[in-house]
């Protein structure tokens, strides 16, 4: 189970970083309280909602902490990250932020694991 939802959770993460994601929710993500940057964080939180709903019953908490927690970590690469991909500490800047979005995967799942239904 928890392989299940870890993996679950970085699909939902890729749908909705990468195949989903608009350029005006980018442009707008380090600009905060931007309703464009917090439209991301909410389509985030909806995606875990999904996820976990049938695991637990913490699940509305747990969707919400994700989509507070995404919201921050995409505000602080935005502001205090390298946006040139040409430089590479662009590339060690991106990889900390899918770091800490995964570990927060990690995170919420051995929550619902903990306090399944």
């Amino acid at each position: 189970m928890t392989l299940l939802l870890i993996s679950l959770l970085a699909l939902k993460h890729f749908i909705f970083d990468f195949a989903w994601q608009t350029q005006s929710e980018v442009a707008n993500k380090g600009s905060y309280g931007n309703p464009k940057g917090l439209l991301h964080s909410y389509k985030h939180a909806l995606g875990t909602l999904l996820v976990l709903s049938p695991i637990t019953s913490l699940f509305f908490t747990l969707a919400v902490a994700d989509g507070v927690i995404h919201y921050h970590i995409d505000w602080v690469k935005m502001n205090y990250g390298e946006q040139d991909p040409t430089k590479p500490r662009f590339w060690r800047d991106f990889g900390l932020d899918q770091l800490a979005h995964t570990l927060t995967y990690v995170a919420l799942t051995a929550i619902a694991l903990t306090f399944k239904f």
